[in-house]
C-alpha cells in the first residue's frame, strides 16, 4: 500500500501548498513513484502550482518530475449506499486509484475544518503540520496563558488530530507520525522564536507530536509559484550560480526531508 502523507493545519497563510509541492516533487525526484490530490476545493492552490509547472515546462520544453495529479472524481448521490457521505466516496476512489501506481501519496488539506479534511487526517501515515512561528498559530493546537505561556490544553486542532489516531487505532492500522513544521520562520533571532520552540516542545511531548524545521520567509519562495519550479529545478531551469539565500533555502528543504524519516527514502540532494 501507499505510504499516505497529510499536509494540514486549519488556518490559511501557513505555506501547506508550498510544503506540500517540494516534499512530493523531491520524493519524485528521489525516484519514487507519487500521487498528490488538493482537497482545498476553492482555492485549489497545489492545483494551481502544479499547472503552472506543466505550463512552464511545455513552454520551455523542460523535463521536470512532476507527481500524479488527480482530482476527486464526481459521483452521483444515486450511487451511494444508505448513509454514506458523498466526500467520502470520492476521496476514497481518488485515493484507490493512486495507489495502485503510487509509493507515495500526498493530500494537501484546506485551511479549514471540513468533512474531507477530517476524513484524510485519519487516512495519514505521516501528518504534516505547518506552522507560522507565532503564538496565534500555536492556538490551534494548544490554549496557553496570555502572559506566562503555560499550557492549559489542547486546542481545536489537535483534538481533530486525537480523533483521526482514535479511529485508525479502532481500524487497527498504524499510528499517525505527527510531524508539526516551524514554517515561514523569521530571519533575526527573537524572544518571540525562543519562546515558540520551548512551547513547541514542551507541547510536543504532550500530544505526541515531533518538531522538524521548515522554511525561513524568504522571497525566493513567492518567485518560484508562477512558474511552478521548487529549490531542486533551479539547475534544471539555467540557475548557474545560486545566491546564499537559495543555499539555505535547499538545506532546509534538504533538513525537512530528513526530518520526515519516510519509508525507504534516501535524501541525497
Amino acid at each position: 500500500m501507499a505510504h499516505i502523507i497529510v499536509v494540514g493545519n486549519e488556518k490559511g497563510g501557513a505555506g501547506k501548498s508550498t510544503v506540500s509541492m517540494h516534499v512530493a516533487t523531491s520524493l519524485a525526484r528521489l525516484g519514487h513513484k507519487v500521487g498528490v490530490i488538493d482537497l482545498d476545493l476553492r482555492q485549489k492552490t497545489l492545483t494551481r502550482y502544479l499547472e503552472n509547472r506543466l505550463t512552464y515546462m511545455e513552454r520551455h520544453g523542460l523535463d521536470l518530475p512532476v507527481p500524479e495529479f488527480r482530482d476527486l472524481p464526481d459521483v452521483e448521490k444515486g450511487d451511494l449506499a444508505a448513509g454514506e457521505n458523498i466526500y467520502d466516496r470520492r476521496l476514497s476512489m481518488a485515493v484507490s486509484g493512486l495507489e495502485r501506481i503510487c509509493d507515495f501519496i500526498l493530500i494537501d488539506c484546506p485551511g479549514s475544518h471540513t468533512r474531507l479534511s477530517q476524513v484524510a487526517h485519519s487516512l495519514a501515515d505521516t501528518l504534516i503540520t505547518p506552522l507560522n512561528d507565532s503564538f496565534l498559530d500555536f492556538d490551534l493546537l494548544a490554549k496557553t496563558d496570555g502572559e506566562t505561556h503555560e499550557i492549559m490544553g489542547p486546542s481545536v486542532y489537535s483534538e481533530m488530530v486525537w480523533s483521526a489516531r482514535q479511529l485508525r487505532s479502532q481500524a487497527g492500522l498504524t499510528a499517525i507520525d505527527w510531524v508539526v513544521v516551524r514554517n515561514r520562520v523569521g530571519p533575526q533571532r527573537m524572544v518571540n522564536k525562543e519562546l515558540m520552540i520551548a512551547a513547541l516542545n514542551k507541547l510536543a511531548r504532550r500530544l505526541g507530536f515531533r518538531v522538524a524545521p521548515g522554511f525561513t520567509e524568504r522571497v525566493t519562495f513567492r518567485e518560484l509559484f508562477p512558474r511552478g519550479l521548487t529549490l531542486l529545478d533551479l539547475k534544471d531551469v539555467g540557475v548557474k550560480q545560486f545566491n546564499i539565500s537559495m543555499v539555505a533555502a535547499r538545506q532546509e528543504l534538504r533538513d525537512l526531508m530528513t526530518a520526515l524519516k519516510l519509508p525507504g527514502v534516501t535524501v541525497d540532494f
